[in-house]
């Protein structure tokens, strides 16, 4: 009965791991749709994960996301949608997918790690 269960152990760990080391993030054009969940992207070693969040007076937010460098994080920059100029910041965040919605993030490196130790501790 121990043999299946650490097999599952092995492959669950095995699993995770590339979601831990590679740099993939939630792609999606502008839009002023709140929902936004984006398709999956890889960036390149010098990029962070970023949501983009617009703002005009007297109509919707706007919202994109992506790969972004780090430089460029943080920033506030013009941005013309739909004939509106919108004032966009740039809010980075870092890790895997950590620019998807808040339902659809995926688990920190430390709680995969802290669910793999549990789970050794009862074998």
């Amino acid at each position: 009965m121990k043999r299946p269960l650490r097999f599952s152990l092995v492959y669950l760990l095995v699993s995770l791991l590339p979601s831990t080391f590679s740099k993939d993030c939630y792609f999606c054009e502008i839009t002023s749709s709140t929902m936004c969940p984006g398709l999956r992207m890889n960036c390149a070693e010098d990029e962070d994960c970023f949501v983009g969040e617009g703002v005009a007076l007297g109509v919707s937010d706007i919202q994109n996301k992506g790969c972004t460098r780090s430089i460029n994080c943080g920033k506030e920059q013009p941005i013309s949608y739909m004939g509106v100029t919108y004032s966009l910041v740039t809010n980075c965040c870092k890790g895997n997918l950590c620019n998807a919605t808040q339902s659809l993030r995926a688990p920190s490196l430390f709680l995969q790690f802290a669910l793999i130790s549990l789970l050794l501790g009862f074998f």
